[in-house]
């Protein structure tokens, strides 16, 4: 915040210091919830309650405020067995098993029975046996140059950088034409696509001339509607038979539709942009895409689109993955993280989409971590961060759909009340028999 926004350390610290406060209110609430109607009964209480309230926690704690759910517990758990239940109901289905293997795990040692070690040791053999079934079916291979530029961000939206900032795109570029796709990172044309109808119309027309399809991240003002938007746009080799062309403001298009509060819209701004820097970063006047948009067509190939951090919402993603979307495109921009973890978390939300879906992921980025994951979210290739480099990766396509695709939380969201009402009820029946005897 102090680095890019202007605001002083202090005040940084302290938004930091309040933010903090914000969060620990969700386990603050479970842990009140569970006391106050869960009082007795520790099976219950710990096996069925409990992380029915973690759940809800969860939801709650991933949609208010336009929801942030960054690092839920079970992202901790994509290298382990435990991720094969995610294809099945989602990440929050690896959450509900590392709550109740910590849970059973406490009854183990409080209770000293060895007998609730069964649970933690059913629920890995389960991931295991999930992670081998192939929900989705690989095809053919394809070849991909993702670019990573590596521009600064404090560089990033200067008008004079524009020029430069391409240059070192389109050098990348020339070297790697006979990929059968490039695709550069989140808002790497640096300009309204409105300002860059040449560059695109050439752009497109050298591609399609090379038979390479082109994926890139670009900004769109929308001057009938007076609405901007932060894009994906495909041109270059659409369909494979190059009867499709790049026409400015209309096809073959993603609009991002879950946007950063603050750095890409501002809540009540008549208020607060007078306030703070903070409050007027570059590019912070979006509007959001539909909730359903149609994919991304490249080369012939079809991408579901999630730009930055809308990989993070997984219920909005599957709306736009369907039996036939063949990769996953997650355009970034993680500069504003520096050297910090963020980075690494974010690849590592992203890497679930792949497990959840069946889908491959290919994530160009601008300074790291620019990686590509296959259906299983096995990592296939990654750049180190910072450089400024191409990653050729092939992959696969898949079509198919997982359950989670198909069904989303409902399952879930049956299991948590399910739970809560049977917990609810054996608790009556406990305190009852306290109460005769």
């Amino acid at each position: 915040m102090s680095t890019f926004s202007g605001m002083s350390l202090a005040a940084a610290y302290s938004l930091v210091a309040v933010l903090c406060a914000y969060l620990s209110l969700y386990p603050a609430m479970v842990g009140y919830l569970l006391n106050r109607f869960f009082p007795t009964g520790n099976a219950s209480r710990l096996l069925l309650a409990f992380p029915a309230l973690w759940l809800m926690s969860d939801w709650m704690f991933g949609q208010a405020l336009t929801g942030f759910p960054w690092m839920w517990i079970g992202y901790s758990q994509t290298d382990t067995w435990l991720a094969g239940y995610a294809p099945l109901f989602g990440v929050q289905s690896v959450t509900l098993a590392v709550v109740c293997t910590s849970a059973a795990l406490v009854l183990a040692i409080t209770q000293r029975k060895i007998r609730w070690l069964f649970i933690p040791v059913m629920l890995f053999i389960g991931g295991y046996g999930l992670q081998r079934q192939e929900w989705t079916t690989p095809g053919e291979e394809v070849d991909f140059a993702l670019i990573q530029g590596n521009i600064p961000q404090s560089l990033k939206w200067e008008p004079s950088e524009i020029r430069p900032t391409l240059l070192k795109y389109l050098t990348l570029t020339q070297k790697n034409m006979d990929a059968d796709i490039v695709a550069w990172p989140e808002s790497a044309v640096p300009a309204m696509e409105n300002d860059m109808r040449e560059f695109m119309t050439n752009m497109d027309e050298t591609l399609r001339s090379k038979n390479t399809g082109f994926i890139t991240g670009i900004q769109y003002y929308d001057q009938q509607n007076n609405q901007s938007y932060n894009a994906v746009v495909g041109i270059g080799l659409i369909d494979k038979e190059g009867q499709q062309s790049y026409q400015y403001g209309r096809n073959n298009r993603w609009y991002k539709q879950h946007l950063v509060p603050i750095g890409e819209f501002v809540p009540f701004e008549t208020y607060l942009r007078p306030l703070a820097p903070i409050f007027n970063l570059p590019m912070s006047s979006f509007s959001r895409g539909n909730a359903k948009q149609a994919n991304i067509l490249v080369k012939g190939y079809k991408f579901a689109t999630a730009i930055c951090y809308e990989t993070e919402f997984s219920d909005e993603m599957r709306q736009n993955i369907h039996d036939d979307t063949q990769f996953i495109m997650n355009v970034s921009n993680d500069s504003w993280f520096g050297e910090s973890t963020g980075p690494w978390q974010h690849l590592n939300i992203a890497r679930m989409r792949a497990i959840e879906f069946g889908k491959p992921l290919l994530r160009p980025t601008n300074s790291g971590v620019t990686a590509a994951f296959d259906e299983k979210g096995r990592l296939l290739a990654s750049l180190p961060q910072f450089e400024m480099a191409a990653l050729r990766v092939k992959v696969k396509t898949t079509t198919g759909t997982t359950p989670y695709t198909k069904w989303g939380s409902i399952p879930l969201v049956i299991y948590v009340v399910s739970s809560l009402l049977l917990a609810y009820r054996l608790q009556v029946v406990s305190i009852a028999g306290i109460s005769v005897r």
